[in-house]
């Protein structure tokens, strides 16, 4: 064809691709207005809540639950590593921070493959669209969709910035294994923070937005290698890492395994009551909304909690004899199957694969393995192959254990490890630091609780042995019957209806006849024996029954209950009889708990809480508890300033806990500069608080400032709403002392091995030894330890209070009061020392030998022993003879 002929169709041709340009321009105006109208706003994305699970942690900022379907950590731009970012850019969209939200190379390809295979398989879309899509559109392959993907992601550029997109989708998209955004994913896949990804895991989680459901490795670990493969290689395309990083990264080896939240600190029966109590207050939108809820909790304290209960209860488990196997003969070994000198047993045994999958389908148990049995030796040494552990050989005297015989007998020791396992057998074995040792889950449970007495924060609660094995709560479900642990209730009733320490009660036989009952009543000291006239102090020391009935009887049943309902027990605590003297009625482990803290706090009503506070997902706080706070030294107080309430106020909001924030450290807003010249506060907080020559002093000092309630008062004080005193700082303080003595010399002394003057408890025991208690506590921590069945059963000879619960009780202190100072309970004013004669009770004449020191209130101080005058004297509650009274 000629130049001229040429040029003839010039004008034609360039016609035609003008109208072609319009037409298209056409069809998109069309298709815009069209579509653009039914399309929600690209602005809507600044309002979208992620759906984000509950999150429940520690004071001290301990994960311990993550619930929810959704697995979701939102991470900030800055917060996820280059490596991320430039994996994902490599494998959906590497000329995402240079286009419009669209992509036209990548539309052209996705037309030529259409063109060319009459397949959509190639979509081409940038990762603005994807945001657009998952956001606001379905996964439907049509035009109409692509088209809506196309408009929306125009208009998500025209809103956000490229950090902000990349962010949004970072986070949002699904990445299987109900892993949603990257963090989530990391912590799924590999068990670790965006921070701590390598290149080769970056570019796995990169690989899965095409398929997560596919290309994950859990599922298809094959599949997962080849995509990553991909991902490494644009990576390396794209300069956006080395040659040598490439080629270490496609040599590392596919991890293929679930892992869970990194949970910090696994307090289950713990989570589970926060759960309750989020879902009773928000409804089920807690677990999407991505509330954080600050506890109550102390991590440390609480791991002491959970191993002193599981040691305590394998303790008792261990004294009441072997079980035998969890499960007999699950694998049956070919004649001739004998150890040979490299490994025992390992000539025709199953894999080690094969075994791990026969043992996962038994439950996991906190400490406790389970492990099959290979063979046994002429040595008695057992041969086992312990779950995801391996093999292991246990010597005899790490195996031998007397049989179960009932729970007050067990049987002789075995001669042999014939006697108590085979080849076959599944058993459970735990490791000790003298190796592995037979073991078995205890079927007896326990509980815990530990409160702060100032304002009832919850520090630590167990509620049994293990939550997968039993989710019932027994430290806040169980009614159980407190026994001897509820004298010091009786006792303090007492000391407000005439009685005082030194008061006499015979220890002696009684008989209570009741038309509601089918026989007489005849309690009985645990020993059996009798002691005769007994003062009241020593009487709560040796926990004798016989007393504390005859000191409910002088103090009125209606008089002891009205005395007691304020504790804040529960009715069922409280029968209208005088079995209330030896616990009979029902309380919870907690219940007891705080009961004890009125004495801890020095007679204050002491309400638990769990929940500190609660946090949207944006941080701002929907909740905060409002504790009261005990204070010994507050009373009377003088009035403080409105300025100093408004202050104390402000400064207790911003606490971590209930318990108050330092002052200086409290203070976030800037001050004014005539404030270096002045006081913090007025009067009277400002005489607790030292004047500071500028704001880096108070800010320093503020750091470092921890104040004791008793020395600041009045800071304490204003800093949260006074709690309700239910009986005298007198009545509390002589109880505590008395408890002391029981620690000291009485039923609890095994306590007196922490070396603290500090410490007052009671134990306890009910009827038949159904139950076995210990609460004891010191100025600064109340707890109560419970041990029993869940059935209606003994358990056993010898096991009682001190025993079985006070063990508990003491590892937990072990723990919590290490590096702590002493915290004995201040001696309020009212009370006074005086010599008495400890035969009567009297205060002692001059020069009387043998007298001993009483602690007394002003006002009750008995009277003078009369010179000369012999033993055999008057005393409260019955006559001088060891006959029974007959009620």
């Amino acid at each position: 064809m000629t130049a001229r002929k040429l040029s003839r169709f010039l004008p034609l041709v360039g016609a035609l691709a003008i109208t072609g340009i319009m037409l298209v321009l056409t069809v998109i105006a069309g298709a815009y207005f069209y579509l653009a109208p039914s399309l929600p706003s690209a602005e809507t994305l600044r309002n979208v809540e992620l759906q984000t699970p509950l999150r429940i942690y520690t004071r001290d900022s301990r994960l311990m639950a993550q619930i929810g379907e959704k697995r979701r950590t939102p991470a900030a731009y800055d917060e996820i590593p280059a490596v991320v970012i430039n994996a994902f850019l490599a494998a959906e969209d590497d000329r995402f921070f240079e286009h419009p939200g669209f992509d036209y190379q990548g539309i052209m390809r996705a037309a030529f493959n259409l063109a060319r295979t009459g397949s959509r398989s190639q979509g081409g879309s940038t990762i603005t669209q994807q945001l657009a899509r998952v956001y606001f559109l379905t996964r439907e392959r049509s035009f109409v969709r692509k088209a809506k993907e196309l408009i929306l992601a125009v208009q998500i550029e025209s809103e956000f910035s490229k950090q902000e997109i990349l962010t949004l989708y970072l986070n949002k998209i699904f990445l299987g294994q109900r892993a949603y955004g990257v963090a989530a994913a990391a912590e799924v896949y590999f068990g670790k923070s965006l921070a701590e990804l390598n290149v080769a895991e970056a570019a796995t989680i990169a690989g899965m937005p095409k398929a997560p459901s596919a290309l994950n490795p859990i599922r298809d670990i094959e599949r997962a290698t080849e995509r990553r493969a991909y991902v490494l290689r644009r990576m390396f395309e794209l300069d956006f890492i080395t040659r040598d990083e490439y080629t270490r990264a496609l040599d590392l080896p596919m991890e293929s395994h679930l892992y869970g939240p990194r949970v910090e600190l696994d307090a289950p029966y713990v989570t589970e009551m926060v759960r309750a109590e989020m879902v009773a207050r928000y409804g089920l939108d807690v677990y999407t909304d991505g509330y954080r809820v600050i506890t109550t909790i102390d991590s440390k304290l609480q791991r002491a909690a959970d191993s002193a209960v599981r040691t305590a209860l394998l303790e008792y488990d261990r004294r009441h004899g072997y079980r035998g196997p969890v499960e007999r003969g699950v694998l049956e070994f070919p004649t001739g199957n004998e150890p040979n000198d490299d490994e025992p047993g390992a000539a025709m045994m199953p894999g080690n694969a094969e075994l791990d999958t026969l043992l996962s389908r038994y439950p996991r148990l906190e400490n406790l393995r389970h492990a099959i049995v290979l063979i046994t030796d002429a040595d008695n040494t057992a041969h086992l192959y312990v779950h995801d552990i391996g093999r292991v050989s246990v010597p005899w005297d790490n195996m031998r254990w007397r049989p179960f015989v009932t729970d007050d007998v067990i049987g002789d020791a075995p001669k042999s490890i014939d006697a108590m396992v085979s080849a076959g057998d599944v058993i459970q074995v735990f490791h000790t630091d003298k190796g592995w040792k037979l073991a078995q889950t205890p079927l007896v449970q326990g509980a815990f609780v530990a409160l702060d007495p100032h304002d009832g924060a919850t520090v630590a609660l167990t509620g049994g042995f293990d939550f997968s094995a039993s989710k019932f709560n027994r430290a806040v479900q169980a009614k159980r019957q407190p026994g001897s642990s509820f004298k010091p209730f009786i006792y303090s009733a007492a000391l407000d209806n005439g009685f005082t320490t030194a008061t006499l009660i015979n220890d002696a036989p009684v008989v209570f006849n009741d038309s509601n009952l089918e026989e007489a009543w005849r309690p009985e000291n645990y020993s059996r024996r009798f002691h005769g006239p007994t003062r009241m102090r020593e009487a709560l020391v040796k926990s004798l029954n016989l007393v504390s009935v005859r000191i409910l009887r002088g103090t009125g049943l209606g008089a002891a209950i009205r005395h007691l309902e304020p504790f804040g027990l529960p009715p069922s605590a409280l029968p209208r009889d005088l079995s209330l003297a030896l616990g009979s009625g029902g309380a919870s482990p907690a219940e007891v708990a705080a009961g004890y803290a009125a004495f801890a706090s020095g007679g204050f009503r002491t309400d638990p809480y769990l929940i500190d506070r609660v946090l949207d997902s944006a941080g701002n706080m929907v909740f905060q508890a409002d504790a009261a706070l005990a204070c010994r030294a507050c009373e009377p107080l003088p009035e403080p300033a409105v300025n100093n309430l408004e202050f104390a106020a402000a400064t207790s909001q911003a606490t971590p806990t209930a318990t108050p924030t330092p002052v200086a450290a409290a203070v976030s807003d800037p001050m004014h500069d005539t404030m270096a010249d002045e006081p913090l506060v007025d009067s009277p907080v400002g005489t607790e608080i030292p004047r500071y020559p500028g704001i880096d002093a108070m800010i320093q000092h503020g750091l470092n400032w921890r104040p004791a309630r008793d020395d600041t008062p009045v800071f304490f004080a204003s800093a949260g709403r006074p709690p309700a005193r239910i009986i005298t700082a007198e009545n509390a303080y002589l109880v505590y002392d008395m408890m002391r003595d029981v620690i000291q010399r009485g039923t609890g002394r095994r306590a007196r091995s922490l070396g603290r003057p500090d410490l007052a408890g009671k134990t306890g025991t009910s009827n038949d030894r159904r139950d076995a208690w210990f609460s004891g506590f010191n100025g600064d921590l109340v707890a109560t330890a419970w041990v029993g069945f869940d059935e209606d059963r003994s358990l056993g000879a010898g096991e009682e209070g001190s025993r079985t619960a006070l063990p508990i009780w003491k590892y937990f202190m072990q723990v919590a009061l290490d590096g702590t100072g002493d915290a004995t309970i201040p001696r309020p004013p009212g009370i006074i020392t005086a010599r008495i004669v400890p035969e009567t009770g009297l205060l002692a004449p001059a020069g009387y030998v043998g007298a001993i020191f009483e602690l007394f209130r002003e006002g009750q101080v008995p009277e003078r022993q009369p010179t000369g005058a012999g033993s055999a004297l008057g005393f409260a509650g019955g006559t001088n003879s060891a006959e029974e009274d007959i009620f």
